[in-house]
């Protein structure tokens, strides 16, 4: 068991060689109030004056204080191997290897190092002194001396001064496997002990407090701390130990620790006779020795995981890192390598670092193509952006001066490419969003596939650039592509195609099913020959260029809608109605003198001799009600464009894809590496691109010393298995 102190102070020594507190070893934090005894019973531990004195703050900074156990059989050999021949001798961290056997030069420079960090103005500071006192007179114990708790500042210490030192305080005993030492003065109230307070608030079960309890000696006459040492005050698992301090005058007349220490024990056996045995400096060490074993045996276990455990990071901290580089053109040549590698691979979905937060890669790339963009042509209305009244302006405007029997081509040609015209900008868009794409797995590369480029920035920044230009090269060529697509699909009207052929004798079958319903529609007491014989009408709807329909070819275009209505008489000869254009000028003729009369009224007044005519005057459209006719005819060029836009629309949503897949994705992925070499493997440009940054050598020694001081300290551990003192 005594080995288990010796064996924690190696692995102190080890992680101090590099300057880091990753591991928390187990150690003895002392806290209390200022002027509450703490500096006067560690020296009663080491047995020598070597901390420094005076009024308000004089610990200003921890002091890691590691006690040496030196036995005499083995201090001559201790004693040449650190070049000194005395029996007690210190040595500091910050001074390597300057051996100090004067105790109060070892004051002095505790003083002296305590003012280099933290100056001369009361402040404080967290970065700790270690001091190691080796002696034949003292047990095995690690001790930190922490700056005692304040209320108020003094002098010119900062105004949050207790706070700070209670964060430093707190950092301390928060550490698992400290054990936490409470100085309280006797002739103060135990309710109000700060130093009791602070540790509640880290332990709050006590299983790692012990209570001390300083100037017995000073307390009011009449009055004694039997209570207090006997835990009825407030309880403490650990116990509470109580002792005598050397007083100010005793300091100042030199009186020697050993001779406090007798005075001590004088004092407590007149005063504290039954208690005398569990109470004192002496027993207080032993306490501290014993718990601090027990500590340590119950901590080696998971201490020994957390080594292993940190040894594996630093060793692959260090492999990140790289060797240095020795043959430039082999290192280049394989980080180009690898990088067009990762880069194909995370297209493919092979990468070795596969994203789980996002969407990324060949996966994004297809979510564009099948659902953003496919959604967004979904999203497209056929007929969006296209009113009624556009229609009619078109098929009145494509028949020119004269009045037309038929729908005219022209107007459906012009109006469905219009809609067509729609389809261009998100197919645009698509192209956009996976050159976006290509571009974020550079970084996605960079960070987390090819750490190696980390070691050199001229060479990841080159690669980037490289990279982008390929990209930036090729996106033109691609919106061309997508450009030529759309405008395959405006540069001919396919009206022979199947499923538009299709759709339109679908339509011809609901236009015929719709006549029928009117049909059925007509009074019922209306004999069903004289309805035949009053009004047979006829519906000719003739498709152009559609076979399945039967549709007559006509010289005025592709589509002729002409709604005919021929009456037959009994004779079943056609009569003069006006439902037929003889009918139409018949009835202009013999129309009632009340019509002609309105027709006249409603006529412009004929101008007057000597008053021009404004010919150029075009009289705004105005909404109205469309007749029978118009809107037979709106309504069946709604219906084509409806039908062949979808047709393209399905066409644009399987061309685009795979345009960019062959003029973007697939060319960066096969001409990727080529590219790389062909740009940066020159000669020229090796020692510019492989120049490590600044501080990656420094991280490289900085991870091998930490790698190297974690294998020590998983050595030191080993032994304590070694000789079975687990």
């Amino acid at each position: 068991m005594e080995a288990l102190i010796p064996v924690i102070n190696k692995l102190q020594d080890v992680f101090n060689t590099v300057g880091a507190d990753i591991i928390q070893l187990p150690q003895i934090a002392v806290v209390g109030t200022q002027s509450s005894g703490k500096s006067s019973v560690l020296e009663s531990l080491v047995g020598r004056d070597l901390l420094p004195r005076g009024t308000g703050i004089v610990t200003r900074r921890p002091l890691i204080l590691q006690l040496v156990h030196v036995d005499p059989e083995h201090r001559r050999k201790t004693s040449q191997e650190n070049g000194v021949e005395n029996e007690e001798w210190g040595k500091f961290l910050h001074t390597k290897n300057k051996v100090y056997t004067d105790f109060d030069e070892i004051r002095q420079e505790i003083e002296m190092e305590t003012e280099r960090i933290s100056g001369t103005n009361k402040g404080i500071s967290d970065e700790p002194i270690h001091l190691k006192i080796f002696s034949s007179h003292v047990v095995n114990l690690t001790l930190v001396d922490l700056p005692g708790i304040t209320k108020v500042p003094v002098g010119d210490q900062p105004k949050d001064i207790e706070i700070q030192i209670r964060d430093l305080i707190l950092k301390y005993i928060s550490n698992p496997n400290c054990i936490i030492l409470a100085v309280t003065a006797a002739n103060t109230d135990m309710a109000t002990s700060e130093a009791l307070k602070v540790a509640r608030e880290v332990d709050p079960d006590g299983r790692r407090t012990l209570a001390v309890v300083t100037k017995l000696d000073l307390m009011d006459a009449g009055t004694d701390a039997m209570d207090v040492l006997m835990g009825r005050v407030i309880p403490v698992k650990l116990g509470l130990i109580g002792v005598v301090n050397r007083s100010q005058l005793d300091i100042n007349t030199k009186k020697t620790v050993a001779d406090a220490i007798r005075d001590e024990h004088n004092f407590l056996q007149k005063r504290y006779p039954s208690l005398a045995n569990r109470n004192g400096t002496k027993y207080l060490a032993k306490t501290l020795n014993r718990l601090l074993m027990h500590h340590i045996r119950d901590c080696l276990p998971e201490l020994k995981t957390r080594i292993n455990v940190l040894a594996a990071q630093y060793q692959s901290l260090l492999s990140s890192y790289g060797e240095p580089v020795e043959d430039q053109s082999a290192t280049l040549l394989q980080l180009i390598t690898k990088f067009a590698a990762e880069y194909c691979n995370t297209i493919e979905g092979t990468a070795k670092y596969i994203e789980t937060a996002e969407l990324c890669g060949g996966a994004r790339i297809c979510y564009i193509f099948h659902e953003t963009f496919g959604r967004t042509l979904e999203s497209v209305d056929p007929l969006g952006g296209l009113t009624t009244i556009d229609v009619l302006t078109a098929i009145r405007n494509a028949t020119g001066p004269r009045p037309a029997l038929f729908v005219p081509e022209v107007s459906f040609e012009l109006l469905v490419k219009r809609q067509i015209k729609r389809l261009e900008e998100p197919s645009l868009r698509c192209v956009e969003l996976v050159h976006e794409e290509m571009q974020r797995i550079i970084q996605h590369c960079s960070n987390y596939s090819t750490q190696e480029l980390l070691r050199f920035p001229k060479l990841h920044e080159a690669i980037v650039e490289v990279v982008t230009s390929l990209l930036r090269k090729r996106l033109p060529i691609t919106n061309d592509m997508v450009h030529n697509l759309v405008a395959i699909e405006l540069a001919y009207i396919n009206t022979k195609h199947p499923d538009f052929a299709d759709a339109c004798g679908l339509m011809n079958n609901n236009i015929e099913e719709q006549r029928r319903n009117r049909m059925r529609e007509l009074p019922s007491t209306a004999p069903r020959e004289k309805v035949h014989q009053r009004r047979q009408p006829t519906l000719l709807y003739l498709f152009l260029n559609v076979p399945s329909l039967g549709g007559a070819r006509s010289d005025d275009g592709l589509l002729m809608v002409c709604n005919l209505t021929v009456p037959q008489g009994a004779g079943g000869e056609p009569e003069a109605s006006t439902g037929t254009w003889r009918g139409m000028l018949k009835k202009g003729e013999e129309g009632p003198a009340e019509e002609k009369a309105k027709a006249q009224g409603s006529l412009p007044a004929s101008p007057q001799k000597g008053h021009a005519v404004n010919l150029l005057d075009v009289p705004v459209p105005v909404a109205r009600k469309l007749s029978a006719r118009e809107q037979r005819d709106c309504e069946v060029i709604e219906r084509l464009i409806k039908s062949y836009f979808l047709i393209v629309r399905k066409n644009i949503q399987d061309s685009v894809p795979k345009a960019v897949m062959h003029f973007l994705v697939n060319h960066v992925k096969d001409n990727l590496q080529s590219e790389l070499v062909g740009q940066l493997y020159k000669s020229g440009l090796l020692d510019d691109l492989l120049k490590e940054s600044e501080d990656m050598a420094q991280r490289r020694k900085e991870a091998a010393d930490m790698l190297k001081a974690l294998q020590k300290a998983s050595h030191v551990i080993a032994e304590i298995r070694e000789i079975h003192l687990w």
